[in-house]
């Protein structure tokens, strides 16, 4: 059973990115389920190359529509950006150096930015998206 399940508050109205976003979900539920079985070390390197690949795409995908629509934030939300990518090659790193009490932070550390990036900070771009003619749907 799934932890989190996606919510209509966690759209910025952009399908690709909500997908992006929804991809997110899907990894703080899979490490979740692999903690509950006791299972979290044997997926963890997995879930690391997955977010690595997933903070790759999705960061290009937002950071190009900011360039496009000359987001005001912009240099500000790389930077967090930036700051995300650094956290997961620490956790990276601790992981292949046989640290095995990470999937509790790594977790808390996800669902974290789940709740405080994609609500708080994702949301700021929406404006901006909607006046270029982006959102896609209804929020």
């Amino acid at each position: 059973m799934s932890l989190l399940k996606w919510k209509t508050e966690y759209s910025v109205g952009v399908q690709e990115i909500d997908n992006q976003h929804k991809k997110l979900v899907e990894l703080i539920n899979k490490l979740f389920d692999a903690m509950k079985q006791g299972q979290a070390n044997a997926v963890l390197g997995q879930i690391l190359n997955e977010l690595s690949s997933y903070a790759f795409s999705h960061f290009k995908t937002e950071e190009k529509y900011f360039k496009l629509f000359d987001y005001v934030e912009a240099q500000k939300h790389r930077e967090i950006h930036q700051t995300f990518v650094k956290e997961i090659s620490k956790f990276k790193n601790a992981f292949d150096a046989g640290q095995i009490t990470l999937s509790i932070s790594i977790f808390a550390f996800l669902k974290d930015w789940l709740h405080n990036h994609i609500l708080g900070e994702d949301m700021k771009y929406v404006d901006c998206f909607a006046k270029n003619g982006l959102v896609q749907s209804e929020l």
